[in-house]
């Protein structure tokens, strides 16, 4: 709300004041200072409001700013009065010291575990010697900008470069050679410390040669801590979003409710694609078998587990599939075994037939649909714009089963070592796929 407000009276010059629940305090006062208005009107009311009667929200209208303790109200009408000057747009810095002061190497890993710049887990310090050996696995510049990064959509871009990612791949305990996956990585400014107060995490599915040049796994234990590479170059993505995104503090840039585990090493693995009955993922999305890639999902965070294909595998994947938060698509990441007996005894001998009976038979009655907070959220209002296929499910009778998915948004990846037939979905949007091979 504040970006919106601060773009109204910024550039239209209509007074507007941005209300908040009170929680969201620090993340107001760090928008402002971020969009060069420091000083925009705002005003507060507590936290929540979901599920409060019209009583009790009349109540905090009619009560006190939790924040400043002064009447809601008064706060308002002051906001909607006074005039607003803005600051330069350079109010917020968007960098960091390249160096920190020489210290005892117990004080630095204080110094860093103090400035946020960890994932509070032990870090191998980024000393000069280590930076370098880090760059000498890349043909670019420590100096080429890699991309650009933000928690969410309304705190501002930062710029960061080669070098800037390589301290933090080191940070992470990754092996030089793992630099140009890692880079990859940051070259989709997709933040795996992004803010949302639904705690989602990120995935990443490496593919190609890559899997077998470095180690990672696609097997056993894959999505485990069973592999240095997918341990550390899921680290090294998750550090390098938080430091060069400008920071993820709970509670000022990042606001999620519960936290997600996920976080720690973003899921990252390789598909096991000399098991698969099926062709590979990044092959599925438009790049050559002999391509290296990493693919990016995020908002993960929901999963549905399940052992087997039995005579009523079709009832238990209907069941699992309503488990998905049905604003977030699902990905059916399949053991070998799996995969086989969807692919061989069920006869769905390409992901595409999986795919499309999984949409045909993901559905839930237009009421319950809509009446789910997420779907009113980010879908309701897209409906009431006219926007399809949202706006025919809309207008569907309230008992009418309506697809919860689109079929284009559910992906399929082979991963696992075939102890058992075990698979599961994870509720995760598809973001795109980058070329390992562009960052040698």
């Amino acid at each position: 709300m504040s970006t919106h407000a601060i773009e109204l009276e910024a550039e239209y010059n209509v007074p507007t004041v941005a209300l908040h629940t009170d929680i969201f305090h620090n993340v107001v006062k760090s928008v402002r200072q971020v969009k060069g208005l420091p000083e925009a009107p705002h005003a507060f009311v507590p936290q929540p409001v979901m599920g409060k009667s019209a009583d009790e929200l009349r109540a905090y209208v009619d009560g006190d700013d939790p924040i400043t303790g002064r009447p809601f109200m008064q706060e308002v009408i002051e906001g909607l009065t006074q005039n607003v000057t803005a600051d330069s747009e350079d109010a917020f810095p968007r960098n960091t010291p390249r160096l920190v002061e020489p210290r005892a190497e117990e004080d630095l890993h204080q110094l860093f575990m103090d400035n946020n710049w960890t994932d509070y887990l032990p870090i191998i310090l980024p000393t000069e010697e280590r930076v370098a050996e880090m760059l000498a696995h890349t043909s670019r510049a420590p100096g080429e900008v890699v991309g650009r990064m933000q928690p969410t959509h309304n705190r501002g871009f930062w710029e960061y470069d080669v070098e800037k990612v390589a301290v933090n791949a080191v940070m992470a305990g990754c092996r030089p050679e793992y630099f140009p996956v890692v880079l990859a990585l940051a070259s989709s400014g997709i933040s795996a410390r992004g803010s949302t107060s639904s705690s989602a995490a990120v995935m990443v599915v490496i593919n190609g040669p890559v899997r077998g040049e470095i180690g990672v796994n696609s097997g056993i234990g894959a999505m485990g801590p069973y592999a240095h590479a997918n341990a550390t170059i899921g680290r090294a993505y998750g550090l390098l979003s938080q430091n060069l995104q400008g920071g993820s503090v709970a509670g000022s840039s990042f606001m999620g409710s519960q936290g997600n585990n996920y976080t720690y090493n973003s899921v990252t693995f390789a598909e096991n694609e000399e098991r698969s009955p099926w062709h590979p993922f990044h092959v599925q999305k438009g790049f050559a078998a002999e391509a290296s890639t990493v693919s990016v999902f995020n908002g993960l965070r929901s999963t549905s587990f399940c052992l087997g294909v039995r005579d009523y595998w079709r009832e238990h994947v209907r069941d699992m599939l309503l488990g998905i938060e049905p604003n977030t698509p699902p990905v059916f990441l399949l053991d070998p075994i799996a995969a086989r007996l969807f692919a061989e005894r069920e006869g769905f001998d390409t992901k595409e037939k999986l795919i499309h009976w999984a949409w045909e038979n993901a559905t839930m009655p237009s009421a319950r649909y809509f009446d789910l907070q997420l779907v009113q959220n980010y879908i309701y209002p897209r409906a009431t714009f006219g926007e399809e296929p949202f706006a025919s499910m809309l207008a569907a009778d309230d008992d009418e089963l309506i697809p919860m998915f689109r079929e284009a948004e559910i992906n399929i990846v082979t991963v696992g070592g075939e102890t058992n037939g075990y698979w599961q979905i994870q509720g995760a949007h598809y973001r795109g796929t980058y070329l390992v091979d562009e960052w040698r």
